[in-house]
């Protein structure tokens, strides 16, 4: 399914002011940057407005700011700087967004240079997608370039704002995140395996209703798995569960084997007294799981059930953890899930954004997916089938 929206490549670029919304929303551990892939990922398009003697004016938010004001620990220049550090670019940062200060800094960019505004999120109105923010920032460019997939759900300010005042076009991650998330969808290679984990059923429920019309087989791990389990009748101890959802999971089952779709859930868990650092994990038959423990990983039958079935797929998309990955005793089903995609070097492999891209990062083997998303709620949106505000906006291509 190719993608409707022009691109940078599709617009004059040469010697323009472009207006860049990225997505820097990245970790900071004492004013560095600690996972650079959201810079890395804005990379290629910053390039090509680079050889085109662009001057780029780059915005993003980071973190959740309360939006009254500047938020030192939240402030975007450990970002320009990684940036900098990165391509050896002539990055600027400027400690202001919509005023005075900005407005200087831009008007003095020359062809080529970059230009990092603060946190957009630094006012509430960013958010509320308030027309003056959008004229305020309209102003800073005469061509208009969305890049930031993890924020493309998101009607704000910085996202969609500008579009109605300038040519507004896609750069190329964020072309080449919807490509490869529809094109699964449309076409995907069969056996097509889904592996969906997190928390909760409730927050994913869209996406498992699509899985289940597009997939051969889904696996369900995390604690959403403890919901299925109700479904099926069995009890789960004090795991993670949500009784208002158990009778929707019940149809989905049912759903599932009308269809001729196999749903995967765990044969055993990882279980403990309680949810803690401290916490020591013992393996139960997940019919077996006692009163006064909780799931908190899959167990070493279901990890061999779920490598044997990801070994067999041509396509495999994966989004959500099987356990408690952040706690090194409870992170071996997601990491035995991850090497077990990895380890398919002939299937084209799917990491759905958030907590899968940091399961996958923490086991050092991004190198071995082909595709990582740099959205969580965007590329989920986009799996349920969802049309996405920010490329709503973007001029559609001829």
């Amino acid at each position: 399914m190719a993608f409707t929206k022009k691109t940078v490549r599709d617009i004059d670029v040469d010697g323009k002011r472009v207006l860049m919304r990225v997505d820097f929303n990245v970790p900071l551990k004492d004013g560095v940057v600690t996972d650079d892939t959201r810079v890395r990922a804005a990379i290629p398009t910053i390039e090509y407005l680079v050889e085109h003697h662009a001057r780029i004016v780059l915005m993003s938010h980071l973190g959740r700011p309360k939006g009254d004001g500047p938020e030192p620990a939240l402030s975007l220049r450990p970002a320009a700087d990684k940036l900098r550090e990165l391509t050896g670019f002539d990055v600027a940062f400027v400690d202001d967004t919509y005023g005075t200060k900005a407005k200087a800094a831009v008007d003095a960019l020359e062809p080529g240079k970059i230009l990092v505004l603060e946190n957009v999120r630094f006012d509430k109105r960013e958010k509320s997608n308030d027309p003056e923010i959008a004229k305020i920032l309209s102003s800073y460019g005469d061509v208009f370039v969305l890049d930031a997939f993890g924020t493309a759900h998101r009607a704000q300010g910085s996202v969609v704002g500008p579009a109605a005042y300038l040519p507004a076009v896609a750069g190329f991650l964020l072309e080449k995140e919807v490509d490869t998330l529809t094109s699964i969808f449309a076409e995907p290679a069969r056996p097509f395996v889904a592996i969906v984990g997190g928390s909760k059923v409730s927050s994913k429920i869209g996406v498992l209703d699509h899985l289940i019309d597009a997939a051969d087989t889904l696996i369900i791990g995390g604690g959403m798995a403890y919901t299925f389990f109700m479904a099926k009748g069995c009890t789960v101890g004090t795991s993670l569960k949500e009784e208002d959802w158990v009778e929707r999971a019940a149809e989905m089952l049912k759903r599932a084997e009308s269809k001729g779709v196999k749903i995967l859930l765990p044969l055993d868990n990882v279980v403990a007294d309680h949810f803690g650092e401290d916490a020591t994990g013992e393996v139960v038959d997940s019919d077996k799981i006692p009163d006064d423990r909780m799931g908190m990983d899959i167990g070493p039958e279901t990890e061999k059930l779920y490598a044997r079935a990801i070994a067999a797929a041509k396509t495999v998309f994966w989004n959500g953890p099987m356990g408690v990955f952040e706690m090194d005793q409870f992170a071996h089903g997601t990491e035995a899930v991850a090497e077990a995609v990895a380890s398919n070097t002939a299937c084209t492999s799917i990491i759905g954004g958030g907590d899968s891209v940091a399961a996958v990062n923490k086991f050092g083997l991004a190198d071995k997916m082909s595709w990582i998303s740099t959205g969580g709620g965007a590329s989920m949106e986009l799996v349920e089938g969802k049309a996405l505000p920010g490329v709503e906006a973007l001029e559609d291509a001829k």
